[in-house]
């Protein structure tokens, strides 16, 4: 997998405003927000998309992505109205970024369907 600007971010070669961190897990602010809150959730291991996890071998990391998700929201004050969580794939589901993540929005009104 080529090496890309989240990696850095995980380094800290790039700063970012981080919100939430584990072991296995980072979160940080997006810098193109599409909502009031929007943090991106991502694995410390480079997985370039959806289709780069094994159930059997991430299942951990995956419950991982989720309990940030979870701490981040109640961080955010997001639990009472809701939030929505978003893992594109591919280029035409709007993936930039090949280092797997999810899209933590709220703090507004969505509409469905999505996209």
């Amino acid at each position: 997998m080529a090496e890309t600007i989240f990696s850095k971010i995980i380094r800290r070669e790039i700063p970012a405003d981080i919100v939430y961190e584990t072991e296995t897990v980072l979160a940080f602010r997006d810098i193109n927000p599409q909502a009031p809150t929007h943090i991106l959730i991502i694995p410390k291991i480079e997985l370039a998309t959806v289709m780069d996890v094994n159930g059997r071998e991430h299942s951990k990391l995956l419950g991982d992505l989720f309990d940030a998700a979870n701490e981040v929201a109640k961080k955010e004050k997001l639990e009472k109205n809701g939030f929505r969580l978003v893992i594109n794939c591919g280029p035409d589901a709007g993936q930039d970024v090949y280092h797997l993540h999810i899209h933590l929005m709220g703090g507004r009104k969505f509409s469905w369907p999505a996209g």
